[in-house]
């Protein structure tokens, strides 16, 4: 007989309190990098970050911003304007598509308002289950988990929610993190797996909590 898979070594719940409590002293008031000034300009900021670095977002968007800060706006600059801003960002054309469909529907069916309703941000062109994590977080301060690659990785390699989907960590995630801090959980994960758990060559000497996770093996310590 097949012997019986062996389940995804899982960290206990008081070591995932401890994980964000640490998490929470070391920064406990986590923000998301992309910059934006409204509602709006989130949600296409968070649009064009998808298979694209925050930073290189923030540098297509600086000029943007100053111009189009609501649907109307986008909608009077259009998709070729649009493109021109956004145009060193992965998969642009598209991302510029989706940007211009979102924003007829913002204004047609929500009186160009981002809605603060998961279904209605879903049914948006180029806003995934991710996206509209973020927005209902950041704008909003909901208790929801945007599981990138970051997370997914975290989720896994550190044993906080071991899953095979994105969905599955997330729920796991929203299941195993303490309540009280679930607002801010899924920034301190991003921050934590961009600087600290990267997928290569993690830095766990600098780590603050590599004696509770379960990763293995350890960077070593190079002064050690």
């Amino acid at each position: 007989m097949p012997k019986p898979k062996k389940k995804p070594a899982r960290l206990s719940p008081a070591a995932i309190a401890e994980i964000f409590a640490r998490l929470s002293a070391a920064d406990p008031e986590p923000r998301t990098e992309l910059n934006y000034v409204n509602g709006y300009t989130l949600l296409v900021a968070v649009v064009l970050s998808a298979q694209a670095t925050d930073a290189g977002v923030n540098r297509a968007t600086k000029d943007l911003f100053k111009k189009v800060r609501d649907p109307a706006a986008m909608l009077k600059l259009g998709e070729a304007g649009l493109k021109e801003h956004i145009k060193t960002i992965g998969l642009f054309n598209a991302k510029a598509k989706n940007v211009i469909a979102l924003s007829e529907i913002l204004v047609r069916e929500h009186g160009g308002e981002v809605p603060r309703d998961r279904d209605a941000l879903q049914a948006l062109p180029g806003v995934g289950r991710k996206t509209a994590n973020v927005v209902l977080n950041v704008l909003w301060g909901e208790p929801t988990m945007a599981v990138d690659t970051h997370i997914f990785r975290l989720g896994n390699r550190l044993g906080l929610a071991p899953g095979k989907t994105p969905l599955e960590v997330e729920q796991g995630l929203l299941k195993a993190i303490p309540s009280h801090y679930l607002r801010h959980a899924h920034h301190w994960l991003i921050l934590h797996g961009r600087y600290i758990c990267k997928a290569r060559s993690p830095a766990c000497p600098r780590c603050i909590i590599r004696d509770l996770c379960l990763f293995e093996p350890k960077t070593p310590d190079p002064d050690a």
